[in-house]
């Protein structure tokens, strides 16, 4: 009994190896741009018509902010102080413009930036660890049943975080959406809520970061026979949202 289910899990594995090693190569394109792999899957790209709408939206708002601030504290005196330079509303303007008009090509700064950096920490942790996914299948076929247990409750975690990065695009792709809207906090003297908005993106592309690097040592880890220490790394790879919003979202 014990020996068929050693295949049964050596066959998983085996699968679930080669499924993993292509995720490894392919998740940083799926979560900084996952517009573009739901448009391949649905053959109808949708992410351009929608942020077309936030964006006009979002301008104009900007807009009404900027008249309503400079109307209620320049004629009314209701609002700030009516002594203050206008510069300073106007200089607000302009920026939340110019941030909302160029977000789309500093954020394909941004992504470029977020791969080359990606690629070069999964190639430095690769070249630090053996992948001999033969050698791991046949240790495991070899095995005890309690090592082929303990190496398929790595790979659920590892499929959780795949579903965890998939999510992460997903939001992403929603903060993406909403920067037109939030830059018109940049008409406030304490940027409103555009600063706390940038945190929370900031964090996410560097969560997506910090997980692929993480879900590599794992894997790394569990074919050097290091299991423990590959589910340890895998378990922190799922806490690495909460842990990054420890100090990056504070203050």
């Amino acid at each position: 009994m014990e020996v068929l289910l050693l295949l049964l899990i050596s066959a998983l594995l085996t699968g679930a190896l080669t499924y993993a090693n292509d995720i490894l190569t392919s998740i940083v394109p799926i979560a900084l741009h996952a517009e573009r792999y739901m448009a391949s899957l649905t053959g109808r790209s949708w992410f351009e018509d929608v942020y077309g709408i936030v964006f006009s939206f979002g301008t104009s708002l900007i807009v009404l902010k900027f008249l309503k601030k400079g109307f209620e504290t320049y004629v009314l005196w209701t609002d700030g102080d009516p002594d203050a330079d206008p510069v300073g509303l106007l200089t607000g303007f302009f920026k939340a413009m110019v941030v909302a008009i160029g977000f789309p090509t500093m954020y394909s700064w941004l992504t470029q930036i977020v791969s080359d950096l990606t690629d070069k920490l999964l190639v430095a942790i690769g070249a630090g660890t053996s992948e001999n996914f033969s050698a791991y299948i046949a240790a495991i076929s070899s095995g005890t049943l309690f090592t082929g247990l303990v190496s398929l409750i790595f790979f659920i975690l590892f499929f959780l975080l795949y579903l965890q990065f998939l999510m992460r695009g997903l939001e992403i792709v929603i903060l993406r959406i909403g920067v037109p809207i939030a830059c018109a906090g940049l008409l406030d003297s304490d940027k409103g809520v555009f600063g706390a908005y940038i945190k929370k993106f900031f964090q996410s592309t560097l969560a997506v970061v910090l997980q692929i690097t993480l879900a590599k040592l794992a894997v790394g880890m569990l074919l050097n026979s290091h299991i423990f220490w590959g589910i340890a790394a895998m378990m922190l790879a799922l806490k690495t949202p909460r842990f990054l919003q420890d100090f990056i979202l504070a203050g």
